[in-house]
């Protein structure tokens, strides 16, 4: 009797831990998929808008240099939502170089477990182990936010002197790595096996420094193209996710694949859809191109990404080029920014700031386009054809629509129109030129315009009462 009791008991308990184990087997597989219990897509609800230091500065850019033009930020484009200044690729190499990487003998610094540190003859502030500590303060102070760029993987000197993994139980980096997969045209890291006992910790322990510092933006290569490396991003995003801060996430380069969209949409807040964009017409159109296959994920807080925007004053120490102020016509800068603005791509500026003169900062400092911009939403494409395009959206504020259109030809005017049946407008409507604040007209079942050669038009449509 007593042992049917204990039975009876048993009997009656065994769903109840039946339901625990598996609660608790639930809980741990979600905690795996961050996207699921860490809202990152907040961080981001518009598209972000900054400075990058790549198109200026390539691998070379020095303190002095990002504090210019984070002092330039804060004093004019602040009040407009431009907000990040971005650290560009290599601060962790004393001894780089411009129009190309030095691969011969680059002097890495990195701390005991193997992360990378800021080269102190770059930036001075990163003495006595304070790494980009002081220059995020800095930045912070004038009300903006600093992001930082890296490689994905395990830097090939951490390997090569067998350092410890912060986090684990004697786990060392070459315990983690392979040399399969290793970026192409960058051999500064190897590539992670997401699998093996201290790959998370890993990348853990690097965002654990980086929120230490105060990072608020990180782009990283290598990660899209040509091979979508989707343990990585995982292994990121769960590092982003346990480490305390939120940190915007960018991958790069380009091009990311369509068929990964719903993947990357899930794991990060931007994504390349094109490789390095510079000032020539033919990477302009060819974002029009790639882009036809992204406007369905364009989303709050996940954004395709047009690249930085190579205008004003490049390659002072870049990659591409010399010393010179954009090769865009002034009509082929306007296409640039009212294609990147209608798409609602995030905004990096790529040229030097300080060199700015009145055309570019006009170009970053309308008001009424950037809140196209932050503000607009369902991006559609109405057409592709004969070097012509039209991209329209609507106002989330009223009952306002937006309408860009673009000749892309190389050499003929066009009249490039909509009919209003494809804008699913009715009756009459008023459309002022988004970029000079002048009204075009009244007009009633379609719009055309014709525009010179690479030339463009944006425009805000209001109904007629």
């Amino acid at each position: 009797m007593k042992s049917n009791s204990f039975l009876l008991i048993f009997l009656l308990f065994l769903p109840f831990a039946c339901t625990q184990k598996q609660t608790q087997t639930e809980t741990e597989e979600t905690q795996d998929i961050p996207a699921k219990n860490v809202s990152f897509k907040d961080w981001a609800k518009t598209p972000p808008m900054g400075w990058n230091s790549w198109d200026c500065y390539g691998p070379t850019v020095k303190e002095e240099e990002i504090k210019a033009n984070a002092d330039y930020m804060a004093e004019n484009l602040k009040d407009y939502g431009w907000e990040y200044v971005v650290v560009d690729i290599r601060w962790f190499v004393e001894n780089t170089k411009s129009h190309g990487y030095n691969q011969t003998d680059p002097i890495y610094v990195l701390d005991e477990y193997g992360r990378y540190l800021p080269a102190e003859n770059r930036f001075p502030s990163a003495a006595n182990g304070n790494g980009f500590k002081a220059l995020a303060d800095y930045v912070h102070q004038k009300g903006l936010k600093f992001g930082i760029h890296i490689m994905r993987g395990v830097p090939t000197q951490a390997v090569e002197k067998k350092l410890p993994i912060k986090g684990t139980d004697g786990i060392t980096a070459d315990q983690i790595y392979t040399e399969e997969n290793q970026c192409k045209w960058l051999r500064d890291n190897y590539t992670i096996v997401a699998s093996k006992p201290g790959a998370q910790e890993y990348y853990n322990s690097i965002f654990e420094l980086y929120a230490d510092w105060g990072v608020d933006f990180i782009k990283i290569d290598d990660l899209s193209a040509p091979i979508y490396h989707k343990d990585e991003i995982e292994l990121i995003r769960n590092a982003i996710s346990n480490c305390g801060r939120e940190i915007v996430l960018s991958t790069s380069p380009g091009a990311t694949p369509v068929e990964s969209a719903d993947h990357v949409s899930e794991y990060a807040n931007m994504w390349r859809m094109v490789n390095d964009v510079w000032d020539s017409w033919w990477h302009i159109r060819h974002l029009f191109e790639v882009s036809q296959d992204w406007y369905s994920y364009i989303k709050p807080g996940t954004w395709p990404d047009c690249d930085m925007i190579p205008l004003g004053r490049l390659s002072i120490r870049g990659e591409v080029g010399d010393d010179r102020m954009t090769n865009l016509t002034k009509d082929e800068q306007y296409t640039l920014m009212s294609m990147f603005t209608i798409f609602r791509s995030p905004l990096f500026f790529g040229g030097d700031l300080p060199s700015n003169d009145e055309f570019t900062l006009s170009l970053l400092t309308n008001k009424e386009v950037l809140k196209m911009h932050s503000e607009s939403e369902d991006v559609k494409q109405l057409y592709f054809k004969d070097d012509k395009v039209a991209i329209t959206s609507n106002s989330t504020t009223s009952d306002m629509k937006y309408l860009a259109l673009f000749n892309l030809s190389d050499s003929v005017s066009q009249d490039v129109d909509v009919q209003f049946t494809d804008l699913k407008v009715d009756g009459k409507v008023k459309i002022t030129n988004l970029w000079t604040g002048e009204e075009v007209g009244e007009f009633e079942s379609t719009f055309s315009q014709e525009l010179p050669s690479h030339a463009s038009g944006l425009y805000k449509l209001e109904p007629v009462e």
